[in-house]
């Protein structure tokens, strides 16, 4: 296992990869199903706690083995049968989602990533076998920190639930722990992730994500539709959500990434902000659920609050994409603004009452056109 080349051309991800994103998506499912069912019953304020927490450890699972596949992918036997492990804590972990939302109860989820961490660290112990120097210290740092902060998840397990501020606090220590490995790993050396492939991974991610969304409102219409005779509620909500979904997906791939990241310090800021993008993406979903619901009258919350659920989600992923990504590639003050305005343009539909959310759809539409007018003027010679 010799690290591949980060000059390497034709690059692309994997069938194996895809496999493994299209794994997530039932947790992302479970993670979304919840989220909606805990605003829907007027519990917004924890429901968006827990449903950060358990996005993070999603999240972080798909981080783990993109960023090390990136650099070490041999696809060869051993290393397809230890990835099919992990894709089988994935499993678990998503089995545990609803525990670890509803009740505070991290046990399966713990258990997902012993396995999915057993298989990484091996596949870090074996890249340490087959290199020396710089790069095998790099591979055992990543080996060592993983599997320290995994016992320290275990011991989580073993805090008392109440009071619960208490084991939120070891989440948060813990989450920063995370995070921080990479960094310790590679202080003095980066490894040989792919900028065009560790690209092409989050916008598929990016896909998935918005992919679930567009599957999670056709479920709540269809069912709102079978169940209810609110045609013209929901067609509005149905109308605003497309527009929504489709203008993300326009935004995010208006430009190629893979030129910005030189570097690690790029990387990491750009990499770690998408917990910000993917989590946003997936909550535009339950949002659409949520004004659905509310629609037909069976989500117990106000008017502003349902629009709400739709429109803070969208408002923070049009920011976060143009913070991390969109950002690096404007010429000028207006092509800057535009996206930062289109999202408080966003926040301000949430007082549209039951057109709030074709309003927020119609508001990203032009965004999405405000960009491409200005991206395609003429650039201005020296």
């Amino acid at each position: 296992m010799t690290a591949r080349s980060r000059t390497e051309e034709h690059r692309a991800s994997t069938p194996l990869e895809l496999f493994f994103d299209l794994c997530f998506v039932v947790a992302v499912a479970q993670a979304g199903g919840r989220l909606v069912h805990a605003v829907a019953e007027g519990h917004a304020v924890t429901g968006i706690g827990s449903y950060a927490a358990v996005f993070f450890a999603i999240w972080w699972a798909w981080v783990n083995f993109s960023w090390f596949a990136s650099a070490y992918d041999t696809d060869d036997p051993l290393y397809r049968v230890v990835t099919l492990v992990q894709i089988t804590g994935v499993l678990i972990l998503a089995a545990g989602v609803p525990r670890a939302f509803d009740a505070g109860d991290w046990t399966v989820v713990v258990i997902g990533y012993v396995v999915m961490r057993l298989a990484l660290t091996s596949q870090w112990l074996r890249a340490a076998h087959c290199t020396q120097g710089a790069e095998r210290r790099v591979a055992l740092r990543y080996a060592g920190g993983i599997t320290v902060v995994q016992l320290g998840w275990i011991a989580m397990l073993f805090l008392p639930s109440d009071p619960r501020p208490v084991r939120a606090v070891a989440f948060v220590v813990l989450a920063l722990a995370e995070m921080s490995v990479p960094a310790i790993a590679e202080r003095d050396r980066s490894t040989s992730w792919h900028p065009r492939h560790i690209g092409e991974r989050y916008g598929l991610f990016t896909i998935i994500v918005l992919g679930e969304t567009i599957a999670a409102a056709t479920v709540a219409v269809q069912e709102a539709v079978d169940e209810h005779d609110a045609l013209g509620e929901l067609l509005p909500i149905a109308a605003g959500g497309l527009l929504i979904v489709f203008s993300a997906w326009w935004i995010y791939f208006a430009v190629p990434i893979h030129d910005y990241l030189r570097g690690s310090r790029e990387a990491f800021i750009w990499g770690y902000g998408h917990y910000l993008i993917f989590g946003s993406a997936a909550a535009i979903g339950a949002g659409i659920e949520v004004a659905v619901e509310h629609a037909v009258g069976k989500a117990h919350v106000s008017d502003t609050v349902a629009a709400a659920a739709v429109t803070i989600p969208s408002a923070l992923f049009l920011l976060t994409v143009w913070a991390l990504h969109a950002r690096h590639f404007k010429r000028d003050l207006a092509e800057q603004l535009a996206l930062p305005v289109a999202a408080l343009a966003i926040l301000a539909c949430t007082f549209a009452g039951g057109w709030a959310v074709l309003a927020a759809g119609l508001v990203a539409a032009v965004a999405v056109a405000v960009e491409v007018v200005l991206s395609r003027r003429p650039a201005v010679a020296g």
